[in-house]
Parts: structure tokens; sequence; C-alpha cells
């Protein structure tokens, strides 16, 4: 029992020297609150007995060891939570860069459709009718491309010479026209030319174009 009680000071002189050094950095009503609550520690260790003692140090390394535990376990949840922001920023920033794709993409497409030209089919009664222009893509002597016409932007025409004619398309308006010949020729069509029709009938390119210029003299049309 004597022996115990030994362990017991030398364990309070151990805790109690250190809060002898840091109360001198306290007031003295601070000074005085701690070397009272030292005299009642005192007192509760000399009145512990041998069992209460060990049963307290183990208690006190038990409950240690769980404090350990727990702080490693919070230390991994912390790195598993920082892993998951990393995994979450990677995803925002795959979808961010995906929508900026799809932008990019409609830009290109909608430019894309800007540059073909809209062409009228020739089944609407109203491009029978005043001046229209079409884009000539062929004219042979010994070839029928009627089976062939399965399109109803597609013309087929004999003149008098016995050459079939064939043409693409109906414009009101002479650059739409144009536009669409560049496009054809563009893809190969070589050939390609516009040509006008009054009424339902072909008239000669160079009355319309001297009416397009009378009309606007600022605009130079050229035929190739």
């Amino acid at each position: 029992m004597k022996y115990v009680c030994i362990v017991a000071l030398f364990l309070v002189s151990l805790t109690v020297v250190p809060e002898v050094v840091m109360a001198q950095k306290l007031s003295k009503k601070e000074r005085k609150r701690l070397k009272k609550e030292q005299k009642k520690r005192l007192k509760e260790l000399k009145k512990m007995d041998p069992a209460a003692f060990r049963e307290q140090q183990d208690k006190t390394k038990e409950l240690a060891a769980k404090a350990s535990e727990l702080e490693s376990e919070l230390t991994s949840a912390k790195n598993e939570l920082s892993q998951k922001d990393a995994e979450v920023k990677q995803v925002k920033d795959q979808v961010r860069r995906l929508q900026d794709e799809l932008q990019q993409a409609k830009a290109e497409a909608n430019a894309a459709q800007e540059n073909v030209p809209v062409v009228a089919t020739n089944g609407d009664a109203e491009y029978n009718q005043g001046l229209v222009f079409r884009v000539q893509i062929g004219a042979y002597q010994n070839q029928d491309l009627s089976n062939y016409d399965t399109s109803e932007n597609f013309t087929e025409e004999t003149a008098g010479n016995g050459v079939q004619q064939y043409t693409l398309g109906n414009f009101r308006d002479y650059w739409e026209a144009d536009k669409f010949k560049k496009y054809l020729r563009a893809m190969g069509v070589k050939d390609a030319w516009i040509v006008p029709y009054r009424d339902g009938g072909r008239v000669p390119i160079k009355d319309v174009l001297e009416d397009l210029r009378s009309n606007n003299p600022s605009s130079a049309a050229s035929v190739n």
C-alpha cells in the first residue's frame, strides 16, 4: 500500500510540476484555484486503493487507445473526402469541356447549314410564273436521265436540237442561284451554270442581267 502511494505521488508530481511552471504565468486568483485543484487531486490519489488505481490506469490507457483509433479514422475520412473532391472536380471539368465542344459543334453545324443554299421545289406552281433562275447541270445528246429523276428539284427538258437539258432548283433571286451554282461546282459539277425562265419558258441570260443592272447599277453579275 505504501508503495502504491509513493507511485501515485510520483505521478502527481509529474503533472503538478508543469502546472506550477504554468501557474507562474497566471494571475493570483488563477494560481490559487490551480493549487486547490492539485490538493484535491492529491487527496483523491491518497484515498485510492491499488485495485482502483490500476483500474483507473487501464481505463486511461483504453481511452487513449480509443482516441488514437478515432484520430486515425478521422484522418482516413479526410483523405477519402479529399480524393472524392478531386474526382468531383475532374468530372465537372469533363462536363464543362463536353459542353464547350457541344456548343462549338452546334456553331459549326449552323455555319455549315448557312452555306447550303435553300432550293425551292419544281412542284411549286408559284415558280412556273414570273422570272425564275435555275442551275443547269448538263445537256446531253444521247443520254436520257429521266429514269433517274427522283427529286422534285430536278427538271428535264428537250431543246430544239433534241439535246436533253437538266436543271436543279428554282430561285427568285439571281444571287441565290449563283450561290447554288458555286456550291455545285465545289462538289465537282464543273458545267453548272445559271439559266433564267420567265413564265415557264427559257429566256436569254443577257437580257435578264441587263434588267438587273438597270435596276441595280452597283451590282455586276458575272456568268461563267
